[in-house]
């Protein structure tokens, strides 16, 4: 299963990096409703939507999944305080550093210097979760 899940998060990268979301400046864009309002990241978002519709349609004409033994469907009962709690930080976090984790990753490449603190972060703070889940348990 390494393979799809290599392909799928490169497909996924490519579109991120063609759609200019690797640049922290379009997001911020996006976000700047009453100044000088970047509509890029709508059109994205958009192409995304389409796509999950076209698949959303799929699924329940299909009996299994092609790469796994079973569909793993979100239901009402996914929406936990923690859910909507770690939904709020991620876009909180999008919105003042202008990328998230996909992109934050291929702006290495792109930006070293910025990305790298970004990704420190990033990476600093999921430990602290992890840690924090370990001593709750």
């Amino acid at each position: 299963m390494t393979l799809p899940a290599l392909v799928s998060g490169t497909l996924f990268g490519a579109g991120l990096a063609l759609g200019g979301m690797t640049d922290p400046a379009r997001v911020r864009g996006f976000l700047d409703l009453f100044g000088a309002w970047d509509p890029t990241l709508a059109f994205v978002m958009g192409g995304a939507v389409l796509v999950m519709a076209i698949v959303w349609r799929a699924v329940p004409r299909m009996q299994t999944p092609w790469l796994a033994e079973a569909f793993h469907l979100p239901t009402r009962a996914d929406l936990t305080p923690r859910l909507i709690g770690g939904a709020a930080l991620f876009g909180i976090g999008w919105g003042i550093a202008g990328l998230c984790p996909g992109p934050g990753i291929a702006a290495l490449v792109i930006e070293p210097g910025a990305a790298a603190i970004f990704v420190a972060a990033m990476l600093a703070g999921m430990a602290l979760v992890r840690l924090f889940e370990a001593k709750s348990a």
